[in-house]
């Protein structure tokens, strides 16, 4: 069986070519918790344990907030998270995106158009705003804001590791 899979990936692979095989492999390997994610829809209900007959704990309404991903329960269909206020508990795989988001977290956040502390500022942050997170490095992240970017230092914001890096 195994050798079956094998032998179908690589007709696959010379088929459609060896870049069209690798997305379908990505998504049959999870990540290792603790990593971070984002709540995607508008509305999405934390649980205390991982099934809907357990009674929810908070309704989340806000697309994009960052969560923490804790464990993952059933191949993927509930995840424990942790949201930037430190209260964990269950939601549905399908409520937790890849995405990667952070929220700025303790006072205002300076948007800069270079990551260096002498890089002029292109605009504010307040604390609470959350934006989408891309080119992390160096402890200095490229936050979005609705179109709205520039580039923030790390350790100002919940939803990134002040040393991770992210392409």
């Amino acid at each position: 069986m195994r050798n079956r899979a094998r032998i179908l990936l690589a007709a696959m692979a010379i088929t459609l070519g060896v870049g069209a095989v690798a997305p379908a492999l990505a998504g049959l390997v999870q990540k290792k918790p603790p990593y971070f994610a984002s709540i995607s829809p508008g509305k999405a209900r934390m649980r205390t344990g991982p099934a809907r007959t357990y009674p929810s704990s908070w309704l989340y309404q806000r697309a994009d907030l960052p969560v923490k991903v804790l464990d993952v329960y059933d191949h993927g269909a509930w995840y424990k998270v942790e949201d930037p206020g430190g209260t964990q508990g269950w939601m549905m795989g399908t409520l937790v995106s890849e995405k990667r988001t952070a929220v700025v977290m303790g006072m205002v956040a300076e948007l800069r158009d270079s990551p260096r502390d002498g890089g002029r500022i292109l605009w504010r942050a307040a604390p609470g705003v959350v934006g989408r997170l891309s080119r992390c490095s160096r402890g200095w992240c490229h936050f979005d804001v609705r179109g709205r970017g520039g580039f923030v230092e790390a350790n100002h914001l919940w939803g990134v590791e002040p040393t991770e890096e992210l392409p």
